[in-house]
């Protein structure tokens, strides 16, 4: 069997281009100052080891990387420009659907960039519930990266058992909401509804479950030395470079920086909460791999506090009383005509914030994720942009990846876990 080497030096083994495989391109290049002939192919945009319709031009001196340059656009949806046709609270289905692993993430980010625009107080409970389902959704977005990082490296036996686990908490959303996926359950003014009766029992069972489950993760790969031969070295990215790339989330922690949206500008009531930022070293794929490991933890940690302060407020609201952007308690549209007006319209026609500009950001799975919304007054959102973290810390790829080997590049993009509805949004 010829080595990709062999292809490179040898013409009659190129495929010749009617003949090629579809959507595979070779093209080969030589520099004579060095002597050397590379060859450049295509990865993607249909790999499935690129998670998403990535494409990476790769220019290979035999199996070794020297140049990698990503393309992207393939995803492209124009949610920004479609947010900003409708209402303010119709944009917010769009924001499920823009990184479609953390929508209630998304859903927190642009809430609390509407409620700073409307200047309005969220109720305690409605913050603690919003603590406690986003951290069940950076349980869920993390394990289905490392089922698949797993099954990219070779490790087939994890993605099984974390699929399992991600079912859980789809299942506590689906029982939330009745919506497995994209619930918008986090909304401006605080949440669209209380927990149902055994809910909480619910999500009780499952905090008491898990933590056995990242003992078992980390048993299978922690010390597992073909894991480690696969992820320790490769993929280097030092502090200083992860800062200049501008990455935030497990890949910038994973290079020493302790940066943490939660601890360094805390939001939902994150202050008041007890927990670690996990911060490797190296900043290699096995630091971050360990990066997202310890916050399997740092989550359950959160839930626990989380929800034992739901349980211990009962029966407070989980919506703010404004009326600016709350609709009228259901008890008055049967008494009350202005109620019932009220509610008509801001159903309809939504609410107008004033004219100004806010930023909403939180501390998503991936990273750092804002929304920018600018208002003129009306009932839609003037501008919105959205800050994605998949998309500043693709830029990294190629500094990861040069004079790896080519089986490096698909440890490095799942050691990054990229959205592509993140990025090309």
């Amino acid at each position: 069997m010829a080595t990709l080497t062999q292809l490179a030096t040898t013409k009659s083994n190129l495929p010749k281009a009617n003949s090629a495989p579809a959507g595979i391109e070779i093209e080969r290049s030589y520099d004579p100052e060095t002597d050397a002939e590379t060859m450049t192919i295509n990865m993607g945009p249909s790999h499935p080891s690129t998670h998403g319709v990535l494409r990476l031009v790769l220019e290979l001196d035999g199996e070794t990387v020297v140049r990698c340059t990503p393309h992207i656009g393939y995803l492209h949806t124009g949610i920004e420009k479609t947010m900003e046709n409708l209402s303010y609270y119709k944009a917010l289905v769009l924001t499920d659907r823009e990184d479609y692993l953390s929508n209630l993430c998304n859903n927190l980010a642009y809430s609390l960039a509407v409620e700073k625009l409307m200047q309005v107080e969220i109720p305690k409970k409605a913050q603690y519930m919003r603590v406690l389902l986003n951290e069940l959704e950076r349980i869920a977005s993390h394990s289905l990266w490392l089922g698949t990082h797993c099954l990219d490296i070779g490790a087939m036996s994890v993605f099984f058992y974390t699929w399992q686990d991600r079912e859980r908490v789809l299942e506590i959303k689906e029982h939330l909401s009745g919506v497995r996926t994209k619930t918008s359950w986090i909304c401006p003014g605080g949440l669209r509804g209380d927990a149902p009766t055994g809910w909480l029992t619910r999500v009780r069972e499952f905090l008491d479950y898990f933590p056995a489950r990242i003992e078992m993760y980390e048993g299978l790969l922690t010390n597992n030395p073909i894991w480690i031969e696969r992820t320790r070295g490769v993929g280097i990215i030092s502090g200083v470079d992860a800062v200049a790339y501008a990455m935030s989330g497990p890949s910038l922690r994973a290079s020493g920086i302790n940066q943490d949206l939660r601890k360094t500008n805390p939001y939902s009531s994150y202050e008041e909460f007890d927990f670690d930022v996990a911060v490797g070293q190296v900043g290699d794929v096995y630091d971050r791999y360990r990066v997202r490991m310890e916050e399997f933890r740092q989550s359950v940690r959160l839930c626990e506090q989380a929800l034992a302060k739901v349980i211990s407020l009962g029966d407070a609201p989980v919506r703010t009383s404004d009326r600016k952007i709350a609709p009228p308690p259901r008890a008055e549209l049967d008494t009350s005509m202005e109620s019932l007006i009220h509610h008509f319209k801001l159903y309809t026609e939504g609410f107008h914030p004033p004219v100004g500009e806010a930023i909403g950001a939180v501390e998503g799975p991936r990273g750092e994720k804002a929304y920018y919304i600018l208002s003129d007054g009306s009932n839609k959102p003037y501008r919105v942009r959205i800050k994605g973290p998949s998309f500043y810390n693709l830029q990294a790829l190629p500094k990861m990846v040069e004079g790896r080997m080519l089986a490096d590049v698909v440890a490095m993009i799942g050691s990054i876990d990229i959205v592509l509805g993140d990025i090309d949004r």
